[in-house]
């Protein structure tokens, strides 16, 4: 279980960023934070990940205390971190990023089947380098898939159907179904798109850095479209 009790997060553009949440997410389980822009939702990834501390509360992983523990030793510990906006690394082969994931020379067949899942031909990406010869899309995807590729237990998405085209997110979804029947696996991802909280188990709204409302999909999905809370936007059907 991985639990943040009583979350406070102050930065200097911002107090009260995250002002008091307290949330469990347990292995077996899709959970998708949502909620309008600006709200906390990616600072509360951020935190689970380590690149934030916060300014009070405690984190715990399967009843350890790891609140002030560093992105490397939360990765060690088995929490894996796909960002919004992708990093590049010059001189690195998608091959060897992804091995650097999974912790070992990965078989190419391996490769092309976490490859595939979100859209990419492992023959076309295996020996690119991931540097400005690619777009941001297949940067998305590639880090999406160097995420899939580590043994770990606990896997946060960022806004993962951010710049990635409609057959490619359609294989993405299928990924999410396919990764949450692993009961040893918790998935978390950040999302505002509605496919992506109708395959969820649970649902966190959070709003102003609080939670606005959280438990099961089948709770929560009919409280987003009151009020006529829900809109559509160009790219897709999104919530808020």
């Amino acid at each position: 279980m991985l639990s943040l009790k009583d979350i406070r997060l102050d930065l200097p553009e911002k107090e009260n960023l995250i002002n008091g949440v307290s949330l469990d997410i347990a292995p077996g389980k899709l959970t998708v934070i949502t909620g309008p822009n600006g709200g906390g939702k990616t600072s509360i990834a951020k935190l689970i990940a380590g690149i934030y501390t916060p300014t009070a509360g405690s984190i715990t992983l399967d009843d350890e205390d790891i609140t002030s523990m560093s992105v490397t030793e939360r990765a060690n510990k088995g929490i894996a971190y796909a960002f919004q906006v992708p990093v590049s690394f010059k001189g690195v082969t998608v091959r060897k990023l992804m091995s650097i994931s999974a912790g070992n020379d990965m078989s190419e067949m391996k490769m092309c089947r976490i490859l595939e899942k979100v859209g990419l031909c492992a023959r076309d990406y295996m020996d690119r380098d991931m540097d400005s010869r690619l777009s941001g899309g297949e940067m998305k995807r590639i880090e999406i898939a160097t995420v899939l590729a580590r043994p770990a237990k606990y896997i946060l998405f960022d806004e993962p159907e951010a710049g990635i085209d409609l057959w490619s997110f359609a294989s993405l979804i299928d990924a999410f179904e396919k990764l949450k029947k692993d009961e040893d696996r918790a998935l978390l991802i950040i999302s505002h798109q509605e496919r992506i909280l109708d395959i969820a188990d649970d649902i966190v709204v959070i709003s102003d850095g609080v939670i606005a409302r959280k438990g099961s999909r089948d709770e929560v999905m009919p409280t987003l479209s009151q009020g006529g809370a829900r809109a559509y936007c160009p790219r897709g059907k999104e919530m808020f």
